[in-house]
């Protein structure tokens, strides 16, 4: 199975647009029909990933495109019109489970462009007009034109954003934005932000990191990217944190089972993750060693991670392609169910449900109110436990201000840029902790040269610790200053 990674900008054009004389040379014209393929349902359309069977000068090929950072990983597999490839139907089972793969729309595509050099003569990126042909069948149903400009071999943003220029001087506008076929499906790229409403903004923040969740679940599968299972890990949290802040106005009946069974993938999730970053740390600061500390702690130390590592991602595999996340999955397709009395239970309305509820800028505030008496006990001999405590705090009022950034004016931004460097101090500080827990434990029984190595690693993850610890009341009080002016 080929993998790409695909960066790339849309642009809208006239019919009868022609690429400039960039600086490259013309490329040979193209054309080629693809059948896309998705659930009736079109769950993969919906979360941006596209399936596609693709036919050019008689050979054809699967193609596969799901999320990857700001581009997008394109899977390419040889084959007929049908069936599609094991290999590429096994990263798809959250979206098939209930409902099979089906044709869903056929693009005739005629390509048409330059390759673009830079001054060094090398490629850099491909500017392309499709020119599209929708087809029912034999019968034209649609037609447009579109403007591709995707990197090529050592191509970065800024050679992205040279060319967009130079194409926007020529007449190119903004464009659609969206995969082709979303925009032949009418599918919005993004869910909305939600209406101007306390639950309007609640049903749609839930209802992006459940796409989000989706959108990453195929790359959490495949495992070559490690941020899949990141973003895919911090969407259920996120989940989790809303209904937990928005508690007062959900049914606890809905959304307790919902967040116990987020806390149970997350978990999940986590078990690989968190082996993700302490490799990604510990690697490069074994390969500092003295060559006989490197070479002894590597398998003393590495070795062991890199086992527990690919014993905790078959578990994971086996947990996501399991009857109970599939359970998880349908019950995050329910509509959020709100409490019928739109307030709390109880309380001194006894549950008449004539107390307004509290609006989300409200209820982040008191999140943030939480941190501030929390981390008004934090000092230089605070132990870990009580940092790790004031992390978790920030985490919840960080996302109780995302959820209530639409509600609650433009200073929310700036609050939300101090919180995330608050919580950037304070993971370090407990990732420093976990790293030296699992170097005593990977290594603590270590002798000559491995010792010596897990020792000095041991001593870096203490300066480390420390270097966080003393950063944390500078950035702490620049959140502070930043709630008090959001949430006066």
């Amino acid at each position: 199975m080929k993998a790409t990674v695909e960066r790339e900008i849309k642009l809208t054009v006239a019919p009868d647009f022609e690429v400039p004389a960039l600086p490259g040379a013309a490329l040979e014209p193209r054309t080629f029909t693809s059948t896309y393929w998705d659930t009736p349902g079109r769950g993969l359309a919906r979360v941006g990933i596209t399936l596609r069977h693709r036919v050019e000068s008689g050979r054809g090929r699967w193609q596969l495109k799901i999320p990857h950072g700001a581009a997008r990983l394109e899977l390419e597999v040889d084959g007929g019109p049908v069936p599609v490839p094991a290999e590429l139907a096994g990263l798809l089972v959250a979206f098939t489970r209930r409902e099979g793969l089906e044709p869903a729309a056929t693009l005739a595509t005629r390509r048409a462009g330059r390759r673009v050099d830079d001054k060094a003569g090398e490629p850099v990126a491909e500017a392309v007009v499709d020119s599209v042909t929708v087809l029912d069948g034999h019968w034209v149903v649609d037609r447009f034109a579109e403007l591709e400009v995707e990197l090529v071999g050592g191509g970065g943003e800024r050679d992205l954003r040279r060319i967009e220029a130079a194409l926007r001087r020529a007449g190119a506008t903004d464009g659609d934005g969206r995969p082709k076929l979303l925009r032949v499906l009418g599918i919005p790229d993004a869910a909305p932000a939600g209406a101007a409403t306390t639950t309007g903004r609640l049903v749609a923040a839930i209802a992006e990191q459940q796409r989000v969740m989706l959108s990453r679940d195929p790359g959490t599968r495949l495992g070559t990217d490690p941020e899949d299972i990141h973003d895919m890990r911090v969407a259920t949290r996120r989940i989790r944190s809303f209904l937990r802040t928005a508690r007062v106005l959900v049914d606890p009946s809905w959304a307790t089972p919902l967040r116990e069974e987020l806390a149970w993938l997350a978990d999940a999730l986590g078990t690989v993750r968190d082996l993700d970053v302490m490799l990604e740390h510990l690697e490069p600061q074994v390969a500092s060693l003295d060559a006989e500390e490197r070479d002894a702690l590597g398998s003393e130390l590495l070795g062991r991670l890199r086992s527990e590592h690919d014993h905790n991602r078959e578990q994971l595999l086996a947990t996501l392609s399991s009857p109970r996340y599939f359970r998880l999955l349908d019950h995050l397709e329910e509509p959020v169910a709100l409490r019928p009395d739109g307030g709390p239970d109880g309380g001194p309305d006894g549950g008449r449900g004539d107390l307004v509820a509290p609006t989300l800028p409200e209820i982040a505030a008191a999140e943030f109110r939480k941190l501030r008496k929390a981390m008004r006990r934090i000092d230089a001999a605070s132990a870990d436990e009580e940092i790790h405590a004031v992390r978790i705090l920030g985490k919840r009022a960080r996302y109780a201000a995302e959820l209530a950034q639409p509600l609650a004016g433009k200073r929310v931004g700036a609050l939300l840029a101090r919180t995330k460097a608050l919580q950037d101090v304070l993971g370090e500080h407990q990732d420093s902790s976990v790293a030296e827990e699992c170097i005593r434990r990977l290594a603590g029984q270590a002798r000559g040269a491995a010792a010596v190595g897990a020792g000095r690693l041991v001593e870096r993850e203490r300066l480390r610790r420390a270097q966080a610890r003393a950063g944390i009341p500078a950035v702490w009080k620049a959140v502070a200053v930043a709630a008090r002016r959001a949430f006066p």
